[in-house]
């Protein structure tokens, strides 16, 4: 008799799998056998996993904003809205996952905290080719990578490329926007900052969205993905402050006042500032 709380397998499912199977398209022997705590603390495999996954969430960001940058380039502009769309989903899994790694307390952590040595998020390759990919340029992070040669060219070569809001700015030139011509020769490897002139631009396209709606639409994805971006710096900040207050970083940063500074910086200060200007009424 069988019993109610088994399910038979059904004959179709295979069962000689040894060519190619789950674990071994995903390569799971390497992915889960590079959980290598340093300490014999509990807590330690969460703190780790939470760093691997934010990685591998990085990775895909990566992934989907290289593609899109060169969608735009080609001024493929409807795919590229779907790499942005998702690169937002993503970052939702990285802002959530936060409240997981806050069930670490500050006595739990001091357990092994002493063992990192140096290493620090702050040395995240990936990181900083997210943040130079959306415009958050700083030659001064290449000297942190001076022991990785490879890695340092990596970041330099996304130093001195375009970001994802150069490349628009460079697809609108090319669509008939008055785009000023000193954004399209700048160099890249300089944070782009505030243009009143590219302000006004945008003041034009949210006046009449509908006339202008492929341009609209994508700048309301890039807002979306800075306004997502700045939830991740916020939710990285206060999970900082709750386990280890306001000690140092691990990397030598000030912790805490090291991250509230980043919560300052913008990738694209335009589709901000143009918020102020739309719907005002005339002077009387």
């Amino acid at each position: 008799m069988t019993s109610p709380n088994l399910r038979p397998l059904e004959e179709g499912i295979q069962r000689d799998v040894a060519a190619m199977n789950y674990g071994s398209y995903l390569h799971l022997d390497t992915l889960l056998s590079a959980q290598v705590p340093v300490s014999d603390h509990h807590d330690e495999m969460l703190f780790i996993i939470q760093h691997h996954t934010s990685e591998l969430w990085i990775k895909l960001v990566l992934h989907e904003l290289r593609s899109a940058i060169s969608l735009i380039a080609a001024d493929d502009l409807g795919p590229a809205l779907k790499r942005l769309a998702r690169i937002k989903h993503v970052q939702k899994q990285l802002s959530d996952q936060w409240s997981v790694l806050a069930t670490l307390t500050p006595a739990e952590y001091a357990q092994f905290r002493g063992l990192l040595g140096h290493s620090s998020g702050f040395q995240s390759l990936q990181y900083r080719l997210m943040e130079f990919m959306l415009g958050n340029k700083n030659s001064g992070m290449l000297a942190v990578f001076r022991h990785d040669p490879a890695a340092q060219q990596q970041l330099t070569d996304a130093l001195n490329a375009p970001s994802v809001y150069d490349e628009f700015l460079r697809f609108l030139s090319r669509r008939g926007y008055a785009i000023p011509q000193r954004l399209l020769d700048r160099d890249w490897s300089e944070p782009h900052t505030l243009d009143e002139e590219l302000v006004t631009v945008f003041a034009t396209v949210y006046a009449d969205p509908q006339q202008h709606w492929a341009v609209y639409e994508t700048c309301e994805e890039l807002l979306d993905i800075e306004d997502n971006f700045q939830t991740w710096r916020f939710r990285h900040m206060k999970t900082v402050e709750r386990i280890i207050g306001y000690k140092r970083g691990t990397g030598g940063s000030t912790g805490v006042a090291f991250l509230k500074r980043a919560l300052d910086l913008t990738f694209f200060p335009e589709l901000w500032a143009v918020r102020t200007d739309i719907g005002e009424l005339p002077a009387r």
